[in-house]
């Protein structure tokens, strides 16, 4: 994936506003949320989801392991994979059924929990906290050049 992009999400203002051109610019294909307990997945996440369209809450799919959502005739599935303790449970729990799901949006948080049973990325989030946990700095990295210069519009103070 040759595009990198780093954003800094000093407040809950910038998180919201990289949902507003992730929404924009990526509707479809595979997303890995990296990042560790707290950095801030879900709420990009929920963010992302409501600027596509979702009217309802957005809860993270800890203990189910995946929420469907469809927006405005859209499938989306967020899977949350922490709790996952073999890869192989994704394929006892269906998840075959769901990747196959033609033109959706998939977000995995903790990518690295499902193996050879997920699909590779079309884009990966890496979400750091500051040491003080007080900002966070998201990095975007992608195949996609319009995402690449969405983002360095929309960022442009960004180095």
């Amino acid at each position: 994936m040759p595009y990198s992009f780093s954003v800094s999400l000093n407040q809950e203002e910038d998180t919201q506003q990289l949902a507003k051109v992730l929404a924009a610019n990526f509707t479809t294909g595979v997303i890995y949320l990296i990042g560790d307990l707290g950095a801030g997945k879900t709420t990009l996440t929920r963010y992302y989801l409501q600027q596509l369209g979702h009217q309802g809450s957005v809860k993270s799919p800890t203990y189910t392991l995946v929420e469907p959502y469809n927006v405005r005739g859209k499938d989306i599935f967020h899977f949350d994979l922490y709790r996952l303790n073999d890869p192989y449970e994704l394929e006892l729990m269906g998840i075959r059924d769901y990747l196959e799901t033609p033109n959706a949006l998939f977000l995995f948080e903790w990518p690295s929990k499902g193996g050879d049973e997920i699909p590779e990325a079309d884009l990966v989030i890496e979400i750091l906290k500051s040491e003080d946990e007080l900002t966070r700095t998201a990095t975007l990295t992608s195949s996609s050049a319009a995402l690449q210069q969405a983002l360095e519009q929309q960022f442009p103070h960004v180095e």
